[in-house]
């Protein structure tokens, strides 16, 4: 499973993230090219766009299904909102 705390730091803020366990196999690239992205001086895949449809978010989700070594996470947040932000928000409206 993919530790938010090893999230590689090219990945956007957002639900999904790639952690430091990739061993860049292209699938997520495959799976999902619009919001997945390869860092060729590093090798391994990074999440340059967060999904924006229904159809992307279904590709992450496969991708992230799929990953050999789970290295694709996802971290409960809402759409195009960080973990940390959602918090945040729970925190404000509990006074």
């Amino acid at each position: 499973m993919a530790d938010i705390a090893d999230k590689l730091p090219e990945n956007v803020p957002g639900k999904y993230y790639v952690d430091d366990q990739c061993i860049d196999c292209d699938v997520c690239r495959d799976t999902s090219p619009a919001n997945f992205m390869r860092d060729d001086e590093n090798g391994y895949s990074y999440v340059w766009k967060q999904p924006e449809t229904a159809e992307e978010r279904e590709l992450c989700e496969e991708a992230l299904m799929a990953c050999p070594v789970e290295a694709i996470g996802d971290d409960g947040a809402g759409e195009g909102e960080s973990n940390e932000v959602s918090k945040e928000n729970e925190l404000v409206g509990s006074w």
